[in-house]
C-alpha cells in the first residue's frame, strides 16, 4: 500500500479507486456483524464466493461483506444493490437462487418479506415498515462500506472531508460548525460537543493532548456502538482526526471493551491501513498535522464508561471514578488535558463536516439535533438497532418500527438508558424522545438502549434484576453507592419474596433519594433510576406485592404457584421435564403436581402443548 505524501495524492487515489469501480453489475451484500455471524452469516459468505467462483461469476456480480444493517431479528439475511432487495432469514440452499436473480435483474417473491399482518410481500429494503419509518444515517453507511477495506470507506466518500479541511487549514472554522450543528454527546449526559471541543482547544498542549473515544458500552441490551465499530470504523478515526485538527490534540486513544472481539478485529485493521496510507500518524496526508491513535481493551467494568474512572484505567489504575472538577478537559490523562466522546458522537462528525451543520439541524428538534441509535430489544415483534430523528415519539419507535406488541400482550413500560435508567409506563409514550423530556419523566438516554416489557413483566423484579446489577458494578469508593446499591437490592428481594411491609417501601424510596443526591460519580447518582421510577409509575405493584402477596406478573417465585388443570391429556412431557419429580401420572391420564417439590422453575409450562399448566 503506497503511502500518501499530499493532499493531491489522496485526491487521484480517490479518483483512481472510483474510476477503477465496475459499473452495472449487482451486488450482494451479506451483513456479518456479531448477529450475523451469530445467525450464521459466514456460512452464506463461503457458500456465495463457492458459487461465484466455480460458476465464474466473477465479471457479473460483487460481493461485499458488511457490518451490521440494524434489522437483527433477520439475521443471516441478504441485501442486492442497485435494486435494494432485501432477503431475510436466508437458507444456504437459497444463496444460489440469490446470486443467480441478482444478475438477471429478477426477484425471488417466495423469499421476500412478508408483512405478517397484511400477507404483502416488500421487495426494497426501504419500504420495509422497521425501516421506513427511520431516519437512517449512520447506520445507512455500514451498507456501503466493507469495514477491513479502507479503499472501500474513500470509494464512498471517506477521508475526504478531512482532506479538505487540511486543505483549509482552519481549526476554529470545524469548531464553529460543530457548535452550529447542536451535535450532544451522544453517550449518556448529552454535553454540547462544540463546546467540549472549544474548551479543549483553548488548552496549552504541554507535554501532549488527548482525545478518547469512549466505547465501553455496558448497559445490557445496548450494542450500537458494537455495531458502528464493528461495521464502520473508520468513521470513528476520521472523526478524531478532524477533532485533533480543530483542537490541538496529538495522541487518541480507542477505549473498547474486551468483550467486543470482531469490533477490535476491525479497529486493529483500520488504524494499520490508515498509518500504511499516512492518514494516521506522522505528517497524516503530507501536512504538517499529526495524530496517532492506539487502542486499550477495558476489563467490562460498568463504571469505566464514566470519564474518570475511565481514565484511571487507561492509566493503568484502578477505575474509580475521581471528584470533579478537576474535569478530564483540564486534568486528563496523566494529568493532560483530554477530551472525552463515545463512538456515535465522533461517527457524527464526518457526516456534520461532509453536509454541513444546516442539514443536520433539520433533522430532530431544535435543543436536540441530528439522528440517534437505539437497540430496541426485549418484548417487541422487531427487534434491532434503529436509528430515528431526536424527538420521534416513543410510541411511533414502539408501533411504527418495532411494530407493536407481540402475541396481543399488552405493552407495560420501556426501560431506557440502561441500568441506570428509568421505566416509562405505556401512559406516557407520546413523550419525545430526547434528552431534556427523558429527563423529565425520571429517566435518561444513556447510551441508547430500549428494552421493552409487557404485562408479563413485574416491575419489582425489573427494578430488582437492575439493582443487582449496580451492586454487583459499583467500584466501592463511596460507601453512599456500595452500601446502598447493596441495602435498595435486598429491600427489594424481601418485597419480591413476599417478606416487604409498607415501612420497608418508605425506606427503600428514602435511601433511592440519598443515594441520587449524595454518591460521587454520574453512574452513582443514576443508579437509584430503576427504584424511584417503578415507584413513581408503579407503586401499585409494590403495594400488590406486600398487602396481597400477589406478583401481577406471576414473575416472583415465592408469589405465585403452579397448577396443572383439566386441560392434561396426560401427553407426559411435563413429567420428563420436571427436575424435581414433583408431577406424577399414567399417560393419557391427568397429571398431579406436588407443590411441596415444586421449585417454580417454569420447565412444565414451557413444554405442554395443552395450556394445561397455570400460573395462579
Amino acid at each position: 500500500m503506497k503511502k500518501i505524501e499530499s493532499i493531491t495524492d489522496f485526491y487521484l487515489l480517490r479518483d483512481h479507486i472510483i474510476s477503477d469501480r465496475p459499473e452495472g453489475l449487482s451486488t450482494l451484500i451479506i451483513p456479518a456483524g456479531t448477529c450475523g455471524q451469530a445467525s450464521g452469516a459466514n456460512d452464506l459468505i463461503r457458500v456465495a464466493k463457492k458459487v461465484i467462483l466455480e460458476k465464474k461469476l466473477i465479471d457479473h456480480i460483487r460481493l461485499r461483506i458488511t457490518g451490521c444493517h440494524g434489522f437483527c431479528q433477520m439475521e443471516p439475511s441478504i441485501l442486492i444493490e442497485p435494486r435494494n432487495t432485501f432477503y431475510p432469514k436466508v437458507d444456504l440452499g437459497q444463496v444460489p437462487l440469490i446470486i443467480e436473480a441478482a444478475i438477471n435483474n429478477e426477484i425471488i417473491p417466495q423469499l421476500l418479506w412478508t408483512d405478517s399482518e397484511t400477507g404483502e410481500k416488500i421487495e426494497r429494503q426501504q419500504d420495509i415498515p422497521f425501516f421506513r419509518h427511520q431516519s437512517r444515517t449512520l447506520l445507512a453507511s455500514n451498507e456501503k462500506v466493507d469495514p477491513i477495506r479502507i479503499h472501500n470507506y474513500i470509494e464512498n466518500g471517506g477521508y475526504q472531508t478531512l482532506a479538505g479541511l487540511l486543505e483549509k487549514g482552519k481549526p476554529d472554522a470545524v469548531i464553529k460548525e460543530i457548535k452550529s450543528s447542536g451535535l450532544r454527546g451522544r453517550g449518556g449526559a448529552g454535553f454540547p460537543a462544540g463546546l467540549k471541543w472549544e474548551l479543549m482547544a483553548k488548552k496549552p498542549k504541554g507535554n501532549g493532548k488527548f482525545l478518547i473515544c469512549n466505547a465501553d458500552e455496558g448497559d445490557p441490551g445496548a450494542y450500537m456502538d458494537r455495531s458502528l465499530l464493528e461495521g464502520n470504523p473508520h468513521s470513528i478515526v476520521e472523526g478524531m482526526l478532524i477533532g485533533a485538527f480543530a483542537t490541538g490534540a496529538d495522541k487518541g486513544i480507542i477505549y473498547v471493551r474486551s468483550e467486543y472481539p470482531l469490533a477490535i478485529k476491525h479497529l486493529m485493521i483500520a488504524l494499520r491501513q490508515a498509518r500504511d496510507l499516512g492518514i494516521l500518524g506522522q505528517r497524516v496526508l503530507g501536512t504538517g498535522f499529526s495524530f496517532d491513535i492506539s487502542l486499550v481493551k477495558g476489563a467490562g467494568a460498568f463504571v469505566c464508561g464514566e470519564e474518570t474512572a475511565l481514565i484511571k484505567s487507561v492509566e493503568g489504575k484502578p477505575g474509580e471514578p475521581e471528584q470533579r472538577p478537576p474535569f478530564p478537559i483540564d486534568k486528563g490523562i496523566n494529568g493532560n488535558p483530554t477530551l472525552i466522546n463515545n463512538v456515535e458522537t465522533w461517527a457524527n462528525v464526518p457526516v456534520i463536516l461532509a453536509k454541513g451543520a444546516k442539514a443536520f439541524t433539520r433533522i430532530g428538534t431544535p435543543n436536540n439535533t441530528g439522528t440517534k441509535i437505539f437497540s430496541l430489544v426485549g418484548k417487541i415483534k422487531y427487534t434491532g438497532l434503529v436509528e430515528i430523528p431526536m424527538g420521534m415519539t416513543l410510541r411511533q419507535i414502539l408501533f411504527d418500527i418495532g411494530g407493536g406488541q407481540i402475541d396481543n400482550r399488552e405493552i407495560k413500560a420501556v426501560q431506557t438508558g440502561g441500568p441506570s435508567g428509568g421505566c416509562i409506563p405505556e401512559k406516557l409514550f407520546d413523550l419525545p424522545m430526547d434528552y431534556d423530556s427523558l429527563a423529565e419523566v425520571g429517566s435518561i438516554m444513556g447510551s441508547g438502549g430500549m428494552i421493552v416489557m409487557d404485562d408479563h413483566s413485574c416491575m419489582v423484579d425489573v427494578a430488582k434484576y437492575f439493582m443487582n446489577f449496580l451492586k454487583d458494578e459499583s467500584c466501592g469508593k463511596c460507601f453512599s453507592c456500595r452500601k446502598g446499591t447493596q441495602r435498595m437490592y435486598e429491600l427489594l428481594d424481601d418485597i419480591s419474596r413476599g417478606e416487604g411491609t409498607v415501612e420497608k417501601l418508605k425506606l427503600l424510596e428514602e435511601l433511592a433519594l440519598v443515594v441520587k443526591d449524595t454518591t460521587l460519580c454520574g453512574l452513582g447518582q443514576t443508579a437509584a433510576n430503576p427504584v424511584l421510577s417503578t415507584l413513581r409509575y408503579f407503586r401499585d405493584e409494590y403495594l400488590e406485592h406486600i398487602e396481597a402477596r400477589k406478583c401481577r406478573g406471576k414473575v416472583c417465585k415465592d408469589l405465585i404457584t403452579y397448577r396443572i388443570t383439566e386441560n392434561c391429556t396426560g401427553c407426559l412431557l411435563c413429567i420428563k421435564a420436571c427436575p424435581e419429580k414433583a408431577i406424577s401420572g399414567k399417560k393419557k391420564e391427568l397429571h398431579q403436581l406436588d407443590e411441596s417439590k415444586c421449585i417454580k422453575c417454569g420447565a412444565c409450562l414451557s413444554v405442554c402443548k395443552d395450556n394445561a399448566v397455570i400460573i395462579i
